[in-house]
């Protein structure tokens, strides 16, 4: 059960058919986890926080201007007290600060995903937040702490994205800006080469990582995913597109 980076764009992914949701749709269907821990760009803490619960999670709009229609959309997956404990272990095993929430649903990070890849909403969630005041040495440690829910059959998802401007998009443009698209090749290249001394310097070495990250909440999720890889894992592109110019929707196994 190998993690994932993916990324969750605009809400209207939640009710739109295009390739990436077609994408989702066939990645959930090859993938049986029996939990799937997923940590949201959308909630974010000072300590690592962890949802806790066993009941069915409510759903946030965590977003406004939107159709109607995506408020209606519901996605009832249940958590699971148990893997959160679980979670919370690990990351206290290695010096990690942790808290537990028992009242928050899930916000669009997560059920934007989720919706296309389980339908059902019949695999238990668990959602964690981010902090992106942390290092990126930091971040890429709290996934090397769970390396071993892989081996447990658990999904853990970095929910985020790498080209992330909201100032910088362009509304209707189909081809994608070059600044965007070198970006997420340096990114490419550096974990395929497993240099994360690079990675984690990249706000200095990388092209265009100010344009590219203004803020780091959307970005760190992937370092997440990639700790929890392990160091020999394989970085391999799942799916890579642009949308608005500079919005990347490239995805990542590790």
């Amino acid at each position: 059960m190998k993690p994932l980076f993916l990324a969750h764009g605009s809400p209207m992914l939640a009710i739109e058919q295009n390739a990436y949701s077609q994408f989702l749709q066939a990645t959930g269907a090859n993938l049986k986890p029996d939990a799937i821990v997923i940590f949201t760009a959308h909630w974010e803490t000072e300590a690592i926080t962890i949802s806790s619960k066993d009941d069915e999670y409510e759903t946030i709009y965590d977003f406004y201007g939107f159709p109607d229609e995506l408020y209606q959309v519901k996605y009832p997956a249940k958590g699971s007290t148990k893997i959160a404990e679980l979670v919370g272990q690990m990351l206290t095993a290695k010096g990690i600060q942790i808290a537990y929430n028992e009242n928050r649903g899930l916000d669009h990070g997560s059920w934007t995903l989720l919706k296309h890849m389980f339908p059902k909403a019949d695999v238990p969630v668990v959602q964690v937040s981010v902090n992106p005041n942390r290092s990126p040495e930091e971040q890429y440690a709290i996934g090397e702490a769970l390396q071993g829910l892989s081996a447990q059959n658990i999904l853990i998802i970095g929910s985020g994205v790498t080209v992330h401007n909201l100032r910088a998009v362009n509304w209707g443009q189909k081809e994608p800006e070059a600044w965007a698209v070198e970006f997420d090749e340096w990114l490419i290249q550096k974990m395929n080469n497993k240099d994360t001394h690079s990675l984690f310097q990249y706000e200095q070495l990388a092209p265009h990582a100010r344009l590219a990250v203004p803020r780091a909440e959307h970005f760190v999720p992937l370092y997440i995913a990639l700790g929890s890889g392990g160091k020999e894992a394989l970085a391999k592109v799942i799916y890579r597109s642009y949308e608005f110019g500079t919005l990347s929707y490239l995805s990542m196994q590790f």
